[in-house]
């Protein structure tokens, strides 16, 4: 039982990385912004996070860095997608490539730095329950952080005016420019808060999840992030399930390698990839889940003049 108990703590926390990330990912694609370059991006903000926390001994400080840094490259994808009309697809493929390679760069002087000991956080009374206590209730606060960030995104969306704003900016921009609405500074707002929320997936990627820095440490986990959209047809609290399933999948390995389960470690290591394609590939067999869901103008450009 303990060791379900520490895989379910630990399912939370790979999960988290993934839900900070594909939330920020799903508000660009309400806008009808297609961003690929979230694993450049969390990669960079988790150099920026660690190099902060290294020199603060501040994780929150580490965390600001993270969005900061997410947040600078966003804005630099937005003014060349929405302004410059470049293509979403080829430009957000460069930011990756880019942020993989910067961040390669810049984390040179950081692979040997450890961080400061912190502290344990546990929720009061509920964290001292056996079992559940150390699985639900003495994780991180980023973690239910994350959690009231889901129910926040939902009301924003579906019940706040600037949110159905942004989903109407989404479906139909003509529309919108056509109501007065500043379609690109709508989108290019939405953009930049999905680049600082990625910044602040790839920050606690780097001092919570694994503190430390390594070259290349997402790992795949920004295209996860980026496939967990459409598997959870773009709906906030779909996106929280399916990061804890891939958070899951992704711990599974550890813990049958712990157990003794006589599986070889490169096949348990593609489970969280295979689970992927296997889950995309289910959702295609229903398209019209796809398109009643998808935003109508998704990866589309605009131009106010036409």
């Amino acid at each position: 039982m303990e060791s379900w108990a520490f895989l379910l703590a630990a399912t939370l926390n790979a999960g988290t990385v993934l839900a900070i990330a594909a939330l920020g990912l799903l508000i660009n694609e309400k806008a009808g912004i297609v961003n690929l370059g979230a694993e450049g991006m969390m990669l960079c903000a988790a150099v920026a996070g660690f190099a902060a926390v290294v020199h603060s001994g501040n994780d929150w400080l580490g965390f600001a860095a993270g969005m900061g840094v997410g947040a600078l490259m966003a804005l630099v994808f937005g003014a060349l997608v929405i302004w410059l009309n470049t293509n979403q697809y080829a430009t957000g493929l460069a930011l990756s490539l880019f942020g993989a390679g910067f961040s390669a760069f810049a984390g040179i002087g950081y692979v040997q730095e450890k961080l400061p000991s912190r502290p344990q956080f546990s929720v009061p009374w509920l964290g001292d329950i056996p079992l559940l206590g150390p699985a639900l209730f003495q994780q991180h606060p980023l973690v239910y952080l994350t959690m009231a960030l889901v129910f926040g995104l939902i009301w924003f969306l579906y019940r706040a005016r600037a949110g159905l704003v942004l989903r109407c900016v989404g479906e139909s921009p003509e529309s919108a420019h056509s109501l007065g609405y500043p379609v690109r500074r709508i989108r290019l707002v939405a953009v930049v808060t999905g680049g600082a929320l990625c910044g602040l997936a790839g920050a606690y990627l780097s001092v919570i999840y694994t503190p430390l820095w390594v070259e290349g440490m997402v790992a795949g986990k920004g295209w996860i992030a980026l496939a967990l959209t459409t598997f959870a047809t773009w709906r906030p609290a779909r996106v929280l399930l399916g990061a804890y399933l891939f958070g899951g999948v992704t711990m599974l390995q550890f813990h049958l390698q712990g157990n003794g389960v006589d599986v070889p470690a490169q096949f348990l290591s593609m489970l969280p990839y295979l689970a992927t394609i296997v889950v995309l590939a289910l959702i295609s067999r229903r398209p019209e889940w796809i398109r009643v869901n998808m935003p109508a103008s998704l990866g589309k450009p605009f131009y106010p003049g036409s």
